[in-house]
């Protein structure tokens, strides 16, 4: 069996990108089916059965092999995590800081907005005591332990997922392509992927996911080709709507149709979702022209 690795190590260079790419996601199946079935067991889940719940345990049995995949991969390309723009220097840390704060305030800007159109209106917060209800409190819908949870698992999420899309397989693909064709490729796979999950509930979302997955390649070039910027950034994301979502925190209103709001209140669904990617992508090429002009 190792020599098989070595020979795969040295044919690599041979190997097209596209058959690469199709050998990592079949090679981490395969690793991570055995996991899979026993979890399903124990949670005592089967297809078609929606996930729920149970959704977390399984993505975390996919999720955990994710570094053993990806060490391999680099060993059989000669590279290092470095090369994919993974780094444990400080400029990483303050690129990741800014990415959560660009990813928070972009989704301030976008429900702020909608708030004040009169297209989506803040849940209510009921109390037994008093007859008068009152508008949920935002402090406490962010600070509590469980936000702050769902905040870590942005982070580890939104890591595990540009090391593997923007890192390695933008990388790989930058082998046989330009970096705009790969990061086509990168990011429809990246859409895709997210069918696994909630198939019904992901297919509107497919246009806003492939268009997240440029964004987040945009933001890679941006940060000179650091994953630190794309990983705040989607790890605010990933937290702000979840938690939104999760509390029920905010309800459409009628006054304007799904397709601008969100089919099924999901932002990638919808039209203010899709120009808040544009917005976001407009903020870093602008960024980046910046930087190129100094």
């Amino acid at each position: 069996m190792w020599n098989s690795i070595t020979n795969l190590r040295l044919l690599s260079p041979s190997i097209p990108a596209i058959v690469k790419i199709i050998l990592f996601f079949s090679i981490w199946i395969v690793v991570w089916l055995p996991a899979a079935m026993v979890l399903a067991i124990a949670l005592k889940w089967h297809p078609p059965q929606p996930l729920g719940n149970k959704k977390l345990p399984l993505l975390a049995s996919l999720y955990v092999i994710v570094p053993f995949i990806l060490w391999a991969a680099s060993w059989i390309e000669n590279t290092s995590f470095t090369n994919w723009g993974w780094d444990w220097q400080p400029a990483v840390l303050m690129s990741l800081l800014r990415g959560l704060g660009l990813g928070i305030i972009s989704l301030v800007i976008l429900f702020g907005l909608q708030l004040t159109a009169g297209w989506i209106e803040l849940k209510k917060s009921e109390n037994s005591t008093e007859t008068v209800e009152k508008p949920i409190n935002f402090g406490t819908l962010i600070f509590n332990p469980a936000s702050l949870l769902t905040l870590l698992l942005g982070l580890w999420i939104s890591a595990t997922e540009e090391l593997i899309f923007r890192g390695c397989l933008q990388t790989i693909l930058q082998q046989d392509y330009s970096v705009l064709i790969a990061a086509a490729i990168a990011s429809f796979i990246f859409a895709i992927a997210h069918l696994i999950w909630a198939a019904k509930e992901t297919l509107p979302q497919l246009p806003g996911l492939w268009l997240m997955g440029m964004v987040l390649t945009l933001a890679r070039i941006a940060d000179n080709g650091s994953l630190g910027l794309a990983i705040g950034i989607h790890a605010a994301w990933i937290w702000g709507i979840t938690t939104v979502d999760t509390e029920g925190a905010i309800n459409p209103t009628g006054r304007a149709p799904e397709w601008i709001t969100g089919i099924a209140a999901k932002p990638l669904a919808g039209a203010a979702g899709i120009l808040l990617l544009l917005a976001t992508a407009t903020l870093l090429f602008l960024t980046q022209i910046s930087v190129n002009q100094r």
